[in-house]
């Protein structure tokens, strides 16, 4: 079965609040661009979540919880 368009949400926060979000239907691409985003913009008081809207379950984030 073919994952749902947009199923997989990307969101970066900055100070608390979302700057950018993008939404995929494939988690391959997402986490690829999880990957990209983490390179490009990840700076100390940012952090990336990405969620499957589907489950609702959070797939991965940077920096990682403590």
């Amino acid at each position: 079965m073919a994952d749902s368009p947009g199923r997989y949400h990307l969101t970066l926060t900055a100070a608390g609040r979302p700057t950018m979000q993008g939404w995929w239907g494939s988690e391959a691409v997402a986490r690829g661009k999880f990957t990209s985003w983490v390179g490009d913009r990840g700076v100390p008081g940012v952090r990336v979540t990405l969620v499957d809207e589907e489950t609702g379950t959070v797939l991965t984030t940077w920096p990682e919880q403590a």
